[in-house]
């Protein structure tokens, strides 16, 4: 089956990232993180789903495994903010070039401040959306973080 290659996927290759990509069923409309983590067959921590959040005109990206919950209180002290909000979801196009369910770290229309759980550290690959819902890549966090100029901090609850 020939994979589409989707902007994600091109900016992490050309860095010359190693990326394992994974495909996977939508047609259900399960897209949720846990769900995904299932058809593709990893543990559901290593796993993360890609958030987006504002504090008035700024952006930021935030990276979860897809089993926990963004702290908004540590979102925003991560971010430098007093408060942080989740970005509406009819938002998420015009500011990523992303929709719900394909939201990929790498490769939004700006490179916004991004902040990944500090667990990643401890896993040799995470999977993050590749750009398109149905599809995965895995990666390892550090050049993740690399890509996209991430920084490991303490995000969930």
């Amino acid at each position: 089956m020939q994979t589409v290659k989707t902007n994600a996927l091109r900016l992490l290759e050309a860095s010359g990232a190693k990326v394992k990509v994974h495909s996977y069923d939508n047609e259900d409309g399960a897209i949720h993180g846990t769900a995904v983590a299932e058809k593709i067959g990893l543990p559901p921590e290593t796993v993360f789903k890609t958030l987006v959040a504002h504090s008035g005109a700024h952006l930021y990206v935030f990276v979860i495994p897809v089993g926990e919950e963004l702290d908004l209180k540590k979102a925003a002290k991560a971010a430098g903010e007093k408060k942080i909000e989740m970005l509406p979801m009819k938002d998420l196009l015009k500011y990523t070039g992303y929709v719900r369910g394909g939201c990929s770290p790498v490769g939004m229309k700006k490179l916004y401040p991004t902040f990944i759980e500090e667990s990643a550290e401890l896993q040799d690959t995470i999977a993050v959306s590749a750009g398109k819902i149905g599809l995965q890549m895995e990666v390892a966090p550090g050049e993740l973080a690399g890509m996209v100029g991430g920084m490991f901090c303490d995000l969930v609850k």
